[in-house]
């Protein structure tokens, strides 16, 4: 049985490398606050620097060999008795997540991991004498550079593909959310893996920089904003033209026509951009009404804003349905984008913009309507609970509107 006993109240703060738990060589710490009061969490979060990002390389450099020439099958069984852990102790991870990012219950969700065994090759015809055979082997050493805003899901869609295929797998999470990440060793090692394989690396920019940099990591994966992936992708190939893949943010919008049916359109806009607090890179944060249903709409789409407003509360209880930003940072972040979005009369704000208390980083959910097309509230990623409306008569209209993020991107 997994000796699982990290709470809100015993916090992991020591790194996980070669299976053990160990303390960072470098003397800087991270500090972290809880969203819902500003409180101080911690101060001594381990920061890992050069030395610990050497140490978990060659770590995963030396357990790669065994790890590669694992069967499949036995990798299936550790990645599945590693997502049942997950499952198993999903409240207390949710727990030691939500300390720093103030996401309530429902915002938290499963993975799955299958399909280890069913990574094929390919085969060419004979055709010349010849047998052609593709196998696709594992990199090495691979590292996952996971957000804030999902820190657990983000395990499995990391971790999982790169451990199933038989790589070594560093993870590194956000500085601001690193206690879910810090608690998985006991999990680790009751699933069975080797030490060495699977391992995690608490830290901020720095340390993100130092594994996309490292001539030994074969390939990292990052989700996260634009501007830090240009530079993990520049660090990628500068170093060892490391393999890189990027998930990035973007400017997600909802398409809502004359024959829709608007209750159902309605409620799943509100949802779009207030789950998680508008805090997801697929957040509906553009929302574009054909002109024959606006006013029947926004009429209705107002409401239920006004009513998603008396729903935020402590994420701590079950019943909240939307709590804070995760800082002090994201908080004037979004109310700076609300702020300058009056003063330049970038378009009409309908409901909200303002804070809600005197404690925390709560934030009412705004929306904005006659938006400006060039302005930076339509073209801009806010990541927080702020919608801007504008109209359209045609879908050719609406589909090839010139814009940083065209809708042809992205749409529901």
């Amino acid at each position: 049985m997994a000796d699982f006993s990290f709470s809100k109240s015993n916090l992991p703060k020591q790194l996980i490398i070669n299976n053990e738990y160990v303390d960072s060589r470098n003397t800087k710490k991270l500090t972290v606050h809880n969203p819902k009061n500003g409180e101080l969490v911690a101060d001594d979060v381990p920061l890992a620097g050069e030395q610990d990002v050497d140490a978990a390389v060659a770590a995963a450099e030396k357990a790669f060999p065994a790890w590669k020439a694992t069967p499949p099958s036995k990798r299936r069984e550790m990645l599945n008795k590693f997502a049942d852990l997950m499952e198993k102790y999903g409240k207390e991870l949710g727990e030691l997540t939500r300390i720093t990012l103030g996401a309530p219950w429902g915002s938290f969700g499963a993975f799955e991991i299958s399909w280890t065994d069913k990574f094929g090759g390919e085969a060419y015809p004979q055709e010349d004498g010849f047998i052609k055979i593709v196998r696709n082997e594992p990199l090495g050493v691979t590292a996952g550079i996971v957000p804030w805003n999902a820190p657990i899901g983000n395990v499995g869609l990391k971790a999982g593909p790169a451990l199933a295929t038989g790589n070594c797998f560093i993870l590194k999470p956000s500085e601001k959310t690193p206690f879910a990440a810090l608690a998985l060793l006991p999990l680790i090692k009751e699933a069975g893996f080797p030490p060495g394989v699977f391992q995690v690396l608490s830290g901020d920019g720095s340390t993100g920089a130092l594994l996309a940099a490292h001539m030994r990591v074969r390939k990292v994966s990052f989700t996260g904003s634009i501007p830090t992936g240009k530079k993990i992708q520049e660090m990628a190939a500068k170093s060892n033209l490391k393999r890189v893949t990027l998930e990035l943010g973007g400017k997600s919008p909802a398409l809502v026509f004359d024959d829709c049916n608007l209750d159902n359109a309605v409620t799943w806009c509100v949802n779009a951009i207030t789950g998680h607090t508008g805090q997801v890179c697929f957040a509906a944060s553009r929302v574009y009404v054909q002109e024959g249903i606006y006013d029947k709409f926004i009429e209705k789409y107002k409401t239920m804003f006004a009513e998603r407003t008396k729903a935020v509360g402590d994420p701590d209880e079950e019943a909240t349905v939307l709590g804070p930003l995760v800082d002090d940072m994201q908080f004037d972040r979004v109310s700076g984008f609300i702020q300058r979005a009056g003063e330049q009369n970038a378009g009409t704000k309908l409901i909200g913009g303002g804070r809600i208390g005197s404690k925390g980083y709560f934030i009412e959910p705004t929306i904005f309507t006659d938006v400006k097309i060039d302005s930076e509230i339509h073209t801009q990623e806010i990541f927080g609970p702020v919608s801007v409306v504008r109209t359209f008569k045609t879908e050719e209209e609406v589909m090839k509107a010139r814009l940083p993020y065209p809708v042809s991107n992205d749409q529901y």
